[in-house]
């Protein structure tokens, strides 16, 4: 099987739509830890012992190289013991936002049937292909979607009182983001 040759690049508003939904993900995976560090310190109450807080840490220290999947299914974990309003519908905006992560991530763009249209050639662990072509608008929706979720886990970890020297450094970006 040969493969067609690469494109030399990618026209700028797609490698620039590409590029700011990747760094999204970036924030979302982010967001997540912070979450799950604020949730599972939360759940461990005021009277924790030594030995809770030190397995505690450990695991802290362990999400810090985990995937994007690992941090959803550790995030929904977490939320199961907070009263936290829709957290299906929640986690399963994440599940979509890790398939599509993947897409763009790991996909090989060829262009696509319709002019500024891009297909992105990748075949996920179920074996499936992704059917359509996309645009940088397309793209930019799925940046606009996972920013939007990062919000609402940013918002969850800020209900817990537990948001150490985080909060001052995303105060900006969360007020450019809307």
């Amino acid at each position: 099987m040969s493969l067609p040759r690469a494109p030399d690049r990618l026209p700028e508003d797609m490698a620039a739509a590409l590029g700011h939904a990747i760094a999204g993900f970036g924030f979302l995976e982010e967001a997540l830890k912070r979450a799950i560090f604020s949730l599972t310190r939360q759940g461990l109450g005021e009277d924790a012992t030594d030995q809770q807080l030190e397995r505690w840490l450990k695991r802290m220290e362990d999400i810090a190289d985990d995937s994007l999947g690992t941090l959803i299914d550790s995030f929904g974990a977490a939320m199961k013991h907070a009263r936290i309003a829709e957290r299906e519908v929640l986690v399963e905006r994440l599940g979509v936002q890790r398939l599509r992560r993947n897409l763009l991530c790991h996909a090989s763009w060829r262009p696509g049937r319709t002019p500024g249209a891009w297909h992105p050639t990748f075949i996920n662990t179920r074996g499936e292909r992704h059917p359509d072509d996309m645009t940088a608008e397309d793209i930019q929706e799925i940046h606009a979607e996972t920013l939007r979720i990062a919000r609402r886990v940013v918002s969850i970890m800020r209900e817990t009182g537990i948001e150490g020297e985080w909060v001052a450094e995303w105060e900006d970006e969360d007020a450019s983001a809307r």
